[in-house]
């Protein structure tokens, strides 16, 4: 009888090592690991941590979009009028706006995505209760897919489906964990406040100094604000710093550019 393991395969430690498994059977599934999109050894690979990640990466974006929206419609107001009441009614409303979009379109999105992992995890229970034997020798073949012996393969889904059955099978088949699935209301607020808090930027920056020097001070603040976001971005998604950055400060000045020149466009043809 192989020695009991499974308490070490589920959920977060599903990547570490498998305490109790034989030495090649334990290095053929590092290896198999090595292979899998996104595993890299020497990296933690905890499911908190993951998810800590992804919501820090939307929370990213999501200042970034508030300050390349709220920007480019205060500087095109600022195009249009010199009038600071004006300017600043335009940012807020934008603000708002933008941050209520985004968090709506959050909580859609991550409503739909969560109604879909119950769905197949209901399906899953349906199936497990219906067909057992069928789902265990699935589950074996996935771990035989991933390296084991069939024999090892067998007896790791036994007494993962002992253990718990649905929690073995949504892990292994779904890639979904039962106990931990997303809110829909912390999706919404963290685009909420990530919006928010990028769109104060531009509106501050363009709220605060003389008129003749508010278009150029918001647009060095967005630059600014820009290099972080892209920065940091680049660092959640291992990518080239410098390249993340240029292309989020161009399109950023870019969207700054052709608004105020909208509203200029506009102030001279009303006025």
């Amino acid at each position: 009888m192989l020695p009991d393991f499974t308490g070490h395969i589920f959920g977060h430690g599903r990547r570490a090592k498998v305490v109790g498994l034989p030495e090649a059977a334990e290095n053929a599934r590092v290896s198999t690991e090595s292979e899998i999109p996104g595993a890299h050894r020497n990296e933690p690979h905890h499911g908190d941590l993951s998810g800590r990640l992804n919501w820090l990466r939307a929370g990213v974006l999501g200042a970034n979009d508030g300050i390349i929206s709220t920007a480019g419609l205060v500087v095109g107001v600022a195009g249009a009028t010199t009038d600071r009441t004006a300017v600043l009614a335009a940012g807020v409303a934008g603000l708002v706006a933008g941050a209520l979009s985004m968090a709506g379109g959050e909580y859609v999105s991550v409503s739909t995505q969560r109604d879909t992992e119950r769905a197949a995890l209901r399906k899953e229970e349906r199936e497990l209760a219906e067909m057992p034997d069928a789902e265990e020798r699935e589950l074996a073949g996935i771990y035989e897919d991933k390296g084991l012996s069939p024999e090892l393969a067998a007896q790791v889904a036994r007494e993962l489906t002992e253990k718990n059955a649905l929690l073995a099978h949504a892990d292994a088949e779904l890639q979904i964990d039962p106990e931990n699935l997303t809110s829909p209301w912390q999706a919404a607020w963290a685009s909420f406040l990530s919006f928010a808090v990028g769109a104060l930027i531009p509106l501050i920056a363009i709220a605060l100094p003389p008129v003749g020097a508010r278009v150029w001070t918001c647009i060095v603040a967005v630059v600014v604000g820009l290099v972080l976001t892209g920065a940091v971005s680049a660092r959640l998604g291992d990518a080239p710093a410098g390249r993340a950055i240029a292309r989020n400060v161009l399109v950023g000045t870019l969207a700054m550019v052709i608004t105020y020149y909208v509203g200029v466009l506009f102030g001279v043809t009303v006025g």
